[in-house]
């Protein structure tokens, strides 16, 4: 059993190694086979992994001892519930489709075995880190899964732009990382042990423990956990883009666009998302960070969602949107609703994928072209293309029952149950941008008059079927996916999350320690819960979603003709 879970990571690696090493010799255009069918059955493999915990069964397996020395002990090993199944069928999916669709999109292109032997060296380096089962594991690949988004925002190193770009993210997410680090420091210091077993049953232990710091010259008491919380969650900041650290991932866009749907999607930008989930034991413990993490969510959601609004660039819009939609899913975690987060984790990497590859057909057809205002009246040429993308943009904007409504709608629901009006505000306001920029860029690129250049639509055409098939999936499952939340609250992926993240955890402090920090730091307040009727709320946000379509098509489409 030990042999089949080892083989979903080490597939993909085996991948990269052949097409490494051999690809460019041996393989010509060719390498493409090698990728695909190692992903393919890792995600077979992945399926199975599903089946095997889907009844609350957790697998914490000891591969083999990689650091000794003293009593500091750390093993290559993995820890298999609800939660990793999860991230792994993301994962794998996501990859697969990215792997195919780039046989159409990369075909001719001068770097193409290394771009095949990246892109599962990427695929491996994320399941190793949705694997791990101590803090050491975590931090080298998710060190690494950095590292191989410079090798593939950077493939085409020769644009000043793509290498500036890929220089960037790798700077930008080591500041992240330095917080990380020093977090994952403090949690030996305070543990002894990098073991997230031993770590998670013996947190409520050092509750009351307390670490005096110094700050501009001042004194300030901080609950050791609180700090421990904080210094990681900088960690997920700069991976997942978050207010300040988010500067690098619009940039991101000069890499080829299928690994713009790989990093946006299920991979590198989730992972903060994931690692917030997965301490979700040390978090809950802290209300003050908690409210920390709700809050940059929800001014990440409609900072990043005031950007998309005005930006004229295809893949800007779609790389602002996916920093707004990350900022949801750390407001669903910051207010105890981990599997809330994680849902709409798993159903925003099957409609992103799809935006991000259908808006790569759109540039393949327009010969390179990125500028909305060059196009419009596509329709017609891409009909595959424009179908799919407009269910991703329903299920994005939240109309049912696509699967955006579902897991976005009770992300709002969590919060405003929970007490957090303002962050509730916040976040419906953003559901109405992000309906309204999504719709923007729809009617400009394939409705209203045509502004393409005479030249470019002599060729208009369809792309490949290579490229439309893993389209037709994403716009399937972006219909579809949400039912796993249904009941809501009770659906099959609660159940499936419920050992790993809980019920949703209160906010109430523990400690008086966490008390006073806490009420010196929140800037909303405790708060009590409020109760609602649902409907209310769905009615809410399904009027929001529609104004902002309808607002869209009246200034986008009526206006302009």
């Amino acid at each position: 059993m030990m042999q089949y879970y080892i083989l979903i990571p080490l597939l993909p690696l085996a991948a990269f190694i052949i097409n490494g090493v051999f690809g460019k010799r041996f393989f010509e255009h060719k390498s493409h086979y090698v990728s695909i069918a190692a992903v393919a059955i890792s995600f077979i493999l992945s399926v199975k992994t599903l089946f095997d915990v889907k009844n609350g069964a957790v697998i914490n397996m000891h591969v083999y001892t990689w650091i000794s020395s003293g009593n500091f002990n750390v093993s290559i090993g993995m820890l298999i519930d609800g939660l990793t199944a999860t991230m792994l069928i993301v994962v794998t999916t996501v990859s697969l489709l990215v792997h195919i669709y780039s046989v159409g999109y990369m075909h001719g292109d001068e770097g193409y075995n290394r771009y095949y032997a990246y892109l599962p060296l990427f695929t491996f380096s994320m399941l190793m880190l949705v694997m791990a089962n101590n803090f050491l594991q975590l931090y080298v690949f998710w060190e690494a899964v950095g590292l191989c988004s410079y090798f593939l925002i950077g493939h085409w190193y020769y644009k000043k732009s793509a290498s500036d770009a890929a220089k960037k993210a790798f700077v930008v997410n080591r500041i992240g990382d330095f917080g990380f680090g020093l977090g994952i420091i403090v949690v030996f210091f305070v543990f002894g042990s990098l073991d997230y077993s031993y770590i998670f049953a013996n947190a409520q232990k050092h509750l009351g423990e307390t670490i005096a710091l110094s700050l501009f010259g001042k004194e300030i008491i901080i609950s050791v956990i609180a700090l421990m919380a904080l210094l990681l969650f900088t960690g997920a900041m700069g991976k997942s883009a978050q207010i300040p650290l988010h500067v690098w991932l619009p940039d991101a866009m000069e890499g080829p666009t299928p690994v713009s749907a790989l990093i946006h999607a299920a991979t590198m930008v989730t992972a903060g998302v994931y690692m917030v989930a997965r301490l979700n034991p040390i978090f809950s413990l802290s209300p003050m960070a908690m409210e920390v993490v709700a809050v940059i969510g929800a001014l990440t959601a409609i900072f990043a969602a005031t950007i998309a609004l005005t930006q004229n660039d295809i893949k800007r819009v779609l790389a602002y949107s996916t920093v707004s939609q990350l900022g949801y899913m750390f407001l669903a975690c910051g207010v105890g609703a981990y599997a809330a987060g994680i849902f709409h984790l798993t159903t925003h990497a099957f409609f992103k994928a799809l935006l991000f590859l259908g808006s790569g057909s759109v540039i393949h057809a327009m010969a390179g072209e990125h500028d909305m205002r060059k196009m419009g009246g596509l329709y017609p040429h891409m009909k595959t293309t424009a179908i799919t993308f407009w269910i991703a943009s329903l299920a994005i904007a939240g109309i049912p029952p696509l699967a955006g409504f579902w897991s976005k709608d009770e992300i709002l629901h969590e919060v405003f149950k929970g007490g957090h009006t303002m962050l509730y505000v916040i976040g419906i306001s953003t559901a109405l941008l992000t309906a309204f920029y999504m719709f923007r860029l729809i009617f400009m690129t394939f409705h209203g008059k045509s502004r393409v250049d005479k030249h470019v639509a002599e060729h208009l055409h369809e792309s490949p079927a290579v490229m439309t098939y893993p389209l037709i999936i994403l716009a399937v499952l972006s219909i579809i996916a949400g039912f796993i939340g249904y009941p809501p609250e009770h659906g099959f992926i609660h159940k499936l999350l419920g050992p790993a993240v809980g019920e949703v955890v209160s906010h109430i402090p523990d400690s008086k320690i966490d008390e006073v920090a806490f009420n010196a730091m929140n800037p909303v307040g405790l708060a009590p819960k409020v109760h609602i009727d649902e409907k209310i709320l769905i009615g809410i946000a399904i009027s929001v979603a529609t104004a902002g379509i309808l607002l869209s098509w009246l200034m986008y489409l009526i206006r302009t003709g």
